[in-house]
């Protein structure tokens, strides 16, 4: 499942007409969040609740006016019941108003999806012509390029991707992926990865500007620079965490669940990578598994079968709003924690004064019942 993202204009349905096109996607169902009439496929369709309309090519498109949660469980009982065309893959397009957080709660939270789904990635758009503006003015805009996965710059084919925009991207959300829209030889890749990047491996002390493709190609880049500036950033923060000590499934469980049940509202997503010492593996020292989380909900973990990289460490990133790092610090203490890169990535730290108690931080390098049922599966 992709959530698709952007804010009003950014070009979000041109993405998704693109990568649909693609015959080997025509197994997909797509879930547009939004009141009122919707462009999809040169088609402009008034939708009724609950309905369900089949797009050339094949796929299946519905509209949400209310409730998302009903609706993806509609679509999948109706699929299984043999009433709608059979699909492998959603795309939800939320509203370019939407603040993607509580989407990823909702898909977290419910029972029967959280067991029948598994988050894909989180693609945003982002206007290379109103882009800039639209960070600074508006919130939603800002926690929707925080949260993302991988960023599609759109419409540079009328404004070049500055480096003013950049930065702003990088300040915000340094880890993710950069795609230049118009560049993206396979936009259905875009939407539909595999699952999502690990945190980058922990090069400390590295602290190189951000690229990505050009117009002539499709080359797409993981971000490696690090912004500290705070302008504008509306209290939004990324921190990226490495646990160097044990960590078994009950003991990660405690620290997330007790830092969303404190601060879910303002934990927007947290990703990453974690080896736990009790779930036996082929080496002896744990096995590891992508863990997703948004609010006060946690995905079920992706247990893989080795690591992705030659980064070994555990290893979190957290995108937070008005979240002190030595709070997340505190959580995790059993585990060892270090902070790598600045100290905040879009926010200066809200409470400097605070003493650095348990967790490490490397100034110069680059319970919740959900969670613990998660974890223990």
């Amino acid at each position: 499942m992709t959530v698709l993202t952007g804010f009003l204009g950014s070009g979000k349905t041109t993405l998704l007409r693109r990568a649909l096109m693609a015959p080997e996607f025509s197994d997909t169902a797509v879930v547009i969040n939004e009141i009122g009439e919707i462009a999809i496929d040169h088609y402009l369709v008034d939708f009724v609740e609950g309905s369900v309309l089949e797009l050339p090519g094949g796929c299946l498109c519905c509209a949400v006016r209310e409730d998302l949660a009903q609706t993806l469980r509609g679509l999948i009982e109706r699929r299984d019941l043999g009433e709608i065309r059979r699909f492998r893959r959603i795309v939800i397009e939320t509203s370019g108003l939407a603040d993607p957080a509580p989407v990823l709660f909702t898909l977290g939270a419910d029972p029967m999806l959280d067991q029948c789904l598994r988050l894909g990635r989180v693609v945003t758009m982002v206007d290379a012509v109103t882009g800039i503006a639209t960070l600074d003015r508006f919130a939603e805009a800002a926690r929707q390029a925080a949260v993302a996965d991988a960023l599609v710059i759109s419409k540079t084919d009328l404004a070049p991707f500055g480096d003013a925009l950049a930065a702003r991207l990088a300040a915000l959300n340094p880890g993710a992926e950069r795609i230049q829209g118009a560049a993206a030889s396979d936009p259905a890749s875009v939407l539909f990865s595999p699952h999502p990047a690990p945190p980058p491996q922990a090069k400390e002390g590295v602290d190189n500007p951000p690229s990505l493709a050009g117009e002539g190609g499709a080359r797409r880049e993981a971000v490696g620079g690090w912004r500290p500036e705070a302008a504008h950033s509306h209290g939004i923060a990324a921190y990226t965490i490495v646990l160097e000590g044990a960590i078994s499934r009950l003991d990660f469980a405690r620290a997330l669940g007790g830092l969303a049940q404190a601060r879910g509202n303002d934990l927007l997503r947290v990703k990453g990578i974690v080896r736990f010492a009790d779930r036996p593996s082929s080496d002896g020292l744990g096995r590891p598994a992508i863990v997703q989380a948004a609010q006060h909900a946690m995905f079920a973990p992706e247990w893989l079968d080795d690591w992705p990289d030659s980064d070994h460490r555990s290893r979190l990133v957290f995108v937070v709003h008005d979240i002190a790092v030595e709070e997340i610090l505190d959580r995790f203490a059993f585990a060892a924690p270090s902070l790598i890169g600045p100290r905040a990535a879009g926010l200066h730290d809200p409470h400097p004064s605070l003493p650095r108690k348990r967790g490490r931080v490397r100034e110069g390098a680059g319970g919740t019942p959900a969670v613990r049922h998660h974890l223990h599966r």
